[in-house]
């Protein structure tokens, strides 16, 4: 630990700046009181490099904290507290105090910490959650289209797996060019169709209003941007990602992950994730191992912690599709879970196993070998010609070559 430390109390227009000495905690700091503005972080940086600080905490309850910590972070060692961790007594908050309680608490180790990556990766996060958002937005709009052609009494969504595939478009294209025949927009359906041509035909007989069709006109316009987004940021994200192909390979041969997955993993922990030296810590940090609530001697709950949002979502649908991976060994232990524990749990549990191993196959730079039962050999054929089409779809030149793996 440095000899002069900082403490920064954040807010979005000014920063509360204490200096501290940490061989005498006890001696009164230097206080400073500067705004957020770029000029004013240049003089904070001069100001602290003039007192000799190399290392430097702050807290923040937003995302102010970054311009600070990019202005820094060329310059010394920085920590972003968790506010909750340096909470003050009620009545007894100031900001001054909250910054140099932020320095005591960090010699006395007394802090929770959070992880700040790299600036490479901090990109990598930026696109991947960018791309998350632009995703849930499309969910959204295939809510609101589906809503607007109930009112339009048109069941398409019924006879149609997926509404805005390929034969779903094509038929709500033409309603928004003023087509209302249903034998003629049932035309436009895929010989793919599960439903019969009169069940399509029966689906499509409404009766629509012509504002009606102009707010589906809109709404088809928003899907196009989102689309052009969407592949625009899969695209940037390839690129980015480029120099690490084989990690996000290694990744998705996982059963129940794949290529957009491996790289929301990697952009989030890393690619060799080495800022966690275990995987119990791992897990613990991603929020998937059973917490603890004991008290005289009782556990009174093994509900898991809070963790990294974005991790727990990709390993709990992960784990949703891998209990339902035929032959898998994960299957196996999801089933000789179940009867125990229940769906949910077993689910979770299957999650945090998987946590265990993403971080195995990314500290060890090591392979998945499946070595569940009765694993065809067709499968693993389907398998790989799967995760080699995502790949070329993301940007990527690979070819199925077999090799010879050592197992996880």
């Amino acid at each position: 630990m440095a000899d002069k430390i900082a403490g920064i109390d954040v807010h979005k227009k000014v920063l509360m700046v204490v200096v501290m000495d940490a061989r005498m905690p006890e001696s009164k700091p230097e206080r400073r009181r500067f705004a957020t503005m770029p000029a004013e972080l240049r003089r904070l940086s001069t100001w602290l490099k003039q007192l000799g600080v190399e290392e430097a905490v702050m807290e923040s309850t937003a995302q102010y904290w970054r311009s600070v910590w990019l202005e820094l972070e060329p310059h010394m060692c920085l920590h972003l507290a968790q506010a909750f961790s340096n909470r003050a007594p009620r009545g007894r908050k100031h900001d001054f105090k909250d910054a140099e309680r932020l320095v005591r608490r960090l010699i006395a180790k007394e802090l929770i910490l959070s992880f700040v990556p790299n600036g490479e990766q901090r990109i990598w996060r930026n696109l991947t959650r960018m791309k998350l958002q632009l995703v849930r937005d499309r969910v959204r709009l295939q809510s609101q289209i589906e809503c607007l052609l109930e009112e339009m009494r048109i069941k398409l969504s019924v006879v149609v797996a997926d509404l805005l595939g390929s034969s779903g478009l094509r038929i709500l294209h033409a309603l928004v060019n003023g087509e209302t025949d249903a034998k003629s927009l049932a035309l436009l359906g895929d010989d793919r169709l599960k439903c019969t041509e009169e069940q399509l035909i029966e689906a499509l007989t409404g009766e629509s209003h012509p504002m009606h069709r102009q707010m589906l006109a809109l709404e088809l316009e928003r899907l196009r941007l989102l689309d052009e987004q969407i592949a625009k940021l899969n695209n940037l994200i390839a690129q980015a990602m480029k120099p690490h192909q084989d990690t996000v390979i290694r990744l998705a041969e996982v059963p129940g992950l794949g290529i957009d997955s491996a790289q929301q993993i990697i952009a989030e922990v890393g690619v060799t994730a080495s800022t966690f030296p275990s995987a119990a810590e791992f897990t613990s940090w991603v929020g998937t191992c059973p917490g603890n609530q004991e008290s005289a001697e009782e556990n009174s709950s093994s509900r898991s912690a809070k963790g990294n949002k974005y991790m727990r979502r990709v390993l709990n649908q992960a784990a949703h599709a891998v209990a339902r991976s035929k032959g898998t060994h994960f299957q196996a232990v999801f089933r000789r879970l179940l009867p125990r524990l229940g769906y949910k749990s077993a689910v979770w549990a299957i999650a945090h196993r998987l946590c265990r191993l993403v971080w195995k196959i990314l500290h060890g730079g090591i392979r998945y070998v499946e070595q569940g039962t009765g694993v065809e050999p067709k499968l693993l054929i389907y398998r790989a010609q799967s995760l080699a089409k995502q790949l070329r779809k993301f940007g990527y030149n690979v070819q199925i070559t077999p090799a010879n793996r050592a197992p996880a």
